[in-house]
């Protein structure tokens, strides 16, 4: 059994533990908080006495981004391995510091999820298979900063290399009706920024960011992603490719969801095909978790 801490108590560190609890060789042992509550694992007003009491093999952060870097440099001090929630620090400036501190360790790992969500990871698997040719460029409009370019740069293949960011900030009146704690019972417009930017990684291959403040949880504007490549192009759930002289088709990606209408088997994902080939598996099958859920695991 391999058992984790969690430092942080919020709704992602609460979603850590809780898909901890769905896999039987990881046990999340406690928990450090800054102030005493009830919490569904034994807590910790310090990572020192969580050490010292449940000697845990690895730490995760779930912490707001100014105090993540203050974390994990704590616990890699303490000869511990870190899972670090992203951001592990607010600006570029404090990323740099953190490297400098502890880079060389190699104990930090960043818990960037996106790529291994069900419909990305089959995304990734069908851009790589060639069906579009060579991706050159990825037009993200559903998620924010880091998330957005780690799903740009999986799915053009570009690694880690330097890139030419051009971007402007616009604001419009919208409604926003959902955040993180549910219906906001809102019905007048706001302002709203939208943050549009492009991504040069050169060679011909492009990135396009767009996204409005809320955007991932607000319901009136729609997720979109689009793959551009030299042989066709995806776009959401749909492939346009030329298979033959003359002949253009259109192919959907299909996600096979149990449990609704009159399938009894459970709610769950269980695979998504393009035609006949399977492009993804839920390696969790029984378990009832959503995209982000099965990500993280």
């Amino acid at each position: 059994m391999t058992s984790f801490a969690m430092i942080g108590a919020g709704w992602r560190a609460d979603m850590f533990i809780r898909v901890a609890e769905g896999l039987p060789t990881l046990e999340c042992v406690g928990a450090v908080v800054l102030s005493p509550r009830a919490f569904s694992v034994p807590t910790f007003s310090s990572l020192a006495d969580c050490v010292q009491s449940v000697n845990p093999n690895f730490v995760v952060t779930a912490v707001p981004w100014p105090v993540n870097p203050g974390y994990i440099q704590e616990a890699v001090a303490l000869g511990l391995p870190v899972l670090a929630e992203t951001p592990p620090a607010p600006d570029a400036d404090r990323l740099r510091s953190l490297w400098a501190n502890v880079g060389q360790s190699r104990l930090v790992q960043v818990a960037e999820q996106y790529l291994l969500m069900p419909s990305h990871a089959a995304r990734v698997a069908l851009v790589a298979s060639g069906v579009i040719g060579t991706p050159t460029q990825v037009q993200v409009s559903s998620t924010h900063q880091y998330h957005a370019v780690s799903l740009i740069r999986g799915l053009l293949g570009v690694g880690r290399g330097p890139v030419k960011v051009r971007a402007v900030k616009l604001e419009a009146p919208l409604i926003d009706p959902l955040n993180r704690t549910g219906w906001t019972d809102e019905s007048e417009p706001q302002q709203a920024t939208t943050t549009i930017a492009t991504l040069d990684f050169g060679d011909g291959r492009s990135g396009v960011y767009d996204f409005t403040d809320n955007q991932s949880r607000n319901q009136l504007r729609f997720r979109r992603l689009t793959v551009r490549g030299s042989a066709g192009e995806l776009h959401d759930d749909e492939v346009v490719r030329m298979v033959a002289p003359r002949t253009i088709v259109r192919t959907p990606l299909v996600r096979r969801q149990t449990g609704y209408d009159l399938d009894l088997d459970g709610f769950d994902t269980h695979h998504i095909t393009f035609g006949s080939e399977v492009l993804y598996r839920n390696p969790y099958l029984g378990r009832r978790w959503m995209d982000d859920e099965i990500a993280i695991a």
